[in-house]
């Protein structure tokens, strides 16, 4: 799956994607299932658990957007005039690609924020998507999730998308 046409690869992440998250600090009951929340998105992403993984959205749907950083929409732009500026993906076409790639993904968040009423939530965190072990984007990102019969579920993410510098 290609979560931006021009550039490949270069979201296999997003989201933000395992092991080595910095966890908010959950005081709350609800923090912390939202915390567990995340945790399983890391870890699945690593195993390529797409059953896990996708268990964790709300299945109606949501939103799902990237957008570019300006500087790495320059850089795209500059080889490919017609390239958006941001796209819009699903959380399906996300967990067909974790589950199916051949390459080792991980996402690593830190500055994890939960803010929560217990029926509704944001988590807001920076993240560094890792493809075979290298950068492949960096950025922050941002869910939304409600409390369903079901535990928490994932509604809609968004995040932006620094491509690593030319090396």
């Amino acid at each position: 799956m290609n979560r931006f046409a021009p550039i490949g690869l270069f979201l296999a992440a997003a989201i933000g994607f395992p092991c080595a998250t910095l966890a908010a600090t959950a005081t709350s009951p609800a923090q912390q299932d939202i915390q567990h929340v995340v945790d399983a998105f890391q870890k699945a992403i690593v195993a390529k658990d797409g059953k896990t993984l996708g268990g964790l959205f709300l299945p109606q749907g949501g939103a799902w957007f990237t957008v570019l950083s300006d500087d790495s929409y320059a850089r795209i732009k500059a080889r490919s005039p017609s390239a958006p500026k941001y796209k819009q993906g699903s959380y399906t076409e996300f967990v067909q690609m974790v589950a199916t790639s051949k390459e080792a993904m991980e996402e690593k968040f830190s500055n994890v924020r939960i803010d929560t009423d217990g029926a509704v939530a944001s988590v807001y965190f920076d993240f560094v998507f890792l493809l075979n072990g290298a950068q492949n984007n960096r950025g922050s990102e941002t869910w939304h999730l409600i409390k369903t019969d079901g535990g928490w579920k994932i509604t809609s993410m968004t995040y932006s998308a620094n491509l690593p510098p030319k090396g």
